[in-house]
């Protein structure tokens, strides 16, 4: 997947939102102003050394660790929390894995929405 495939992907999803409260190289993505996903757009004080292109998508402890280890792809998150966040290097992996991850970030934090907004995101 490239950036735009990304981005296209995540907006396609019922509720999701975008805005840059860290700066104009992140896109954040929020279900009910809740993020589950940052998209690095390149370049700015967010630049690492390898300048790969990548997000931050936030899943269950459990999880992460398992994609750490089975994907070389997906590392601890540079600027999140470790334990619940992880750098997804998307353009390195198959399109449908990356929707996957993506819709099972939304997935997690819709499910600690107030069940009257999960409710209303079903429909």
């Amino acid at each position: 997947m490239n950036i735009e495939e990304v981005r296209d992907y995540t907006l396609s999803i019922k509720g999701v939102t975008e805005d840059q409260p860290f700066g104009d190289d992140i896109i954040t993505f929020r279900i009910e102003g809740k993020i589950f996903l940052c998209l690095w757009l390149g370049g700015g004080k967010h630049d690492m050394k390898d300048g790969q292109p990548r997000f931050a998508l936030k899943l269950q402890p459990e999880r992460n660790e398992e994609l750490r280890e089975q994907y070389t792809s997906v590392t601890p998150a540079w600027h999140w929390n470790k334990t619940h966040w992880s750098d997804v290097y998307y353009d390195a992996l198959e399109a449908d894995l990356v929707k996957a991850w993506i819709k099972e970030s939304y997935d997690l934090v819709v499910s600690k929405l107030p069940k009257a907004v999960r409710e209303k995101l079903k429909n």
